[in-house]
């Protein structure tokens, strides 16, 4: 059940990433067969669309999962990076692309500066605290190049969070996750809602396309 957002100490953040990741290391083989069919070409295209410059680039799949979409951007001839918590996905991600595939938390991210032309961020982002969310924006608009461009997509709500199923989410609404992109130095490029073609209630994906900014945005 969600909640409000509250202030989460170190040991709480811990806590956060400890069990959320895991969830997602216990359940690893029934989450790739139920998603590895899940048709998400229209977020791909939606990163690659935005990005500047002649391919291939180099993507930064973030939350990659067992490696559905890792494999689409190598089969498609850009230079695919992926990382995720879940040492489970790790394993799976690197046997199914052949790609390099950081194993990282969210919350302790450690990224080279200026390294990638997008981040392709789908179904990733949401399992970070809004409290959190100023510093990780920052760290991967750190990692994007010039003008680079993150795609995000987050089950969206009422701005609550907490912990669903055994996961710490934190569901957003369009007018709040455009004022954290924004303060953290990122210029809207795109949003829609998923799955297409349905009418609004029934489309729980808020999916966004934002552009590095220069310089970050004055605070004030």
């Amino acid at each position: 059940m969600t909640r409000p957002p509250g202030h989460y100490d170190d040991a709480a953040l811990r806590e956060i990433a400890g069990v959320t990741i895991g969830h997602y290391d216990r359940m690893a083989d029934d989450y790739r067969a139920g998603t590895q069919n899940h048709d998400v070409s229209q977020n791909r295209s939606a990163l690659i669309d935005a990005i500047e410059g002649e391919a291939p680039y180099s993507i930064l799949d973030l939350g990659c999962g067992p490696g559905r979409d890792l494999m689409a951007f190598r089969e498609a001839g850009h230079e695919a990076v992926g990382l995720d918590g879940a040492a489970a996905f790790v394993a799976m991600a690197r046997r199914a692309a052949g790609c390099e595939v950081l194993h990282q938390d969210f919350l302790a991210l450690d990224l080279p500066a200026a390294r990638f032309d997008g981040i392709f961020a789908n179904a990733s982002l949401f399992h970070v605290p809004r409290q959190e969310l100023p510093r990780v924006l920052g760290q991967l608009r750190e990692a994007l190049k010039p003008r680079g461009v993150l795609f995000s997509s987050n089950p969206r709500g009422g701005n609550e969070e907490g912990w669903v199923g055994g996961r710490f989410g934190c569901f957003l609404d369009l007018e709040t996750w455009r004022g954290r992109m924004n303060v953290a130095g990122f210029a809207e490029v795109d949003h829609y809602y998923r799955p297409p073609g349905k009418p609004r209630h029934r489309q729980p994906w808020l999916a966004s396309v934002w552009r590095k900014a220069q310089p970050v945005p004055s605070r004030s």
